[in-house]
């Protein structure tokens, strides 16, 4: 069963999404907090992963970040990765109102961005009992340094400076693509082929409210966010980490190394595919290895 949710953040902003609770349960259950990575709305994909945590006996509580989707927030498509942190929190804190859940059986999901808030999460908010960490971003400034060419960081660095030089005589955040066809001719923050082609197909066929443009002050947020730096912190809360072999945005390397630098208890999982395949043609490995370990920690625990 799924019904629409709206909660209200500690600084005041709306976040919409859905609460899911699974069919002839009676009481509190455990329940799990997910929101969506950069730039995505809860659209995209995030209701299959649910379907198949309630199908196991979990709630779930889906939103769309601030600024994005259904929720509110301005500027619209400013990603604030402290923000979205913080509005995890508010989340778990509304989910423990709600006589559905049980409060002391509370985990976190997260996807690239969201799979880098949730290591946070799981280091610094106690109230989580089980973290899984998809596909995430370990570390900004080293994974932007992969994807714009060397040649071109300093005309980045530029383009920084002068949006805040824009911001601070009064004027609107510059604005970038998330996605483009060719990012050697259009300045985009995601610049790989299958960004472009998962975003436009999912605007398309699932999520036609996602629009192609974040702040470019988004984009130098990204760069200056460092999540798995919390990675050793996580314990005693259990981790799962589901990385793709084949992943060259949020580059696979960085999380397997990240991965060994967590301590017990911990368990790996190692897609075939890219990074967008964990939500399509790795789907069922993905979501049913998410599924197997918060069973495991939070319903049979």
């Amino acid at each position: 069963m799924r019904r629409d949710i709206e909660f209200k953040t500690e600084d005041g902003v709306t976040l919409r999404g859905w609460h899911y609770l699974p069919d002839g349960k009676a009481g509190p259950v455990p329940t799990i907090v997910m929101a969506h990575g950069f730039s995505a709305l809860k659209e995209n994909y995030l209701d299959r992963y649910a379907e198949v945590f309630s199908a196991a006996g979990l709630g779930v509580i889906v939103f769309d970040n601030r600024n994005f989707g259904a929720s509110d927030g301005t500027p619209r498509y400013e990603i604030d990765p402290w923000r979205q942190v913080r509005d995890y929190r508010d989340a778990i804190t509304f989910a423990t109102t709600l006589r559905e859940v049980d409060e002391a059986r509370i985990g976190v999901w997260g996807s690239s961005y969201s799979g880098a808030h949730v290591l946070v999460l799981g280091a610094i908010d106690r109230r989580i009992k089980c973290v899984v960490s998809q596909v995430p971003l370990i570390s900004g400034h080293r994974n932007a340094r992969r994807l714009i060419r060397a040649d071109m960081i300093a005309t980045v660095q530029k383009m920084f400076e002068d949006d805040r030089k824009a911001r601070y005589a009064g004027k609107p955040p510059a604005m970038i693509a998330v996605v483009a066809e060719d990012p050697t001719t259009t300045p985009c923050a995601l610049p790989t082929r299958d960004s472009y082609e998962w975003f436009t197909e999912t605007a398309r066929t699932r999520a036609p409210a996602w629009r192609n443009e974040v702040t470019l002050r988004s984009v130098e947020m990204f760069m200056e966010y460092e999540p798995g730096a919390y990675i050793e912190y996580i314990s005693p809360t259990p981790l799962l980490m589901v990385v793709a072999a084949g992943d060259h945005l949020t580059v696979a390397d960085e999380a397997l190394r990240a991965y060994e630098r967590a301590l017990e208890p911990k368990k790996l999982v190692l897609l075939k595919g890219g990074h967008f395949d964990a939500y399509v043609k790795d789907f069922e490995q993905a979501a049913g290895a998410a599924r197997d370990w918060f069973v495991e920690h939070l319903l049979k625990a």
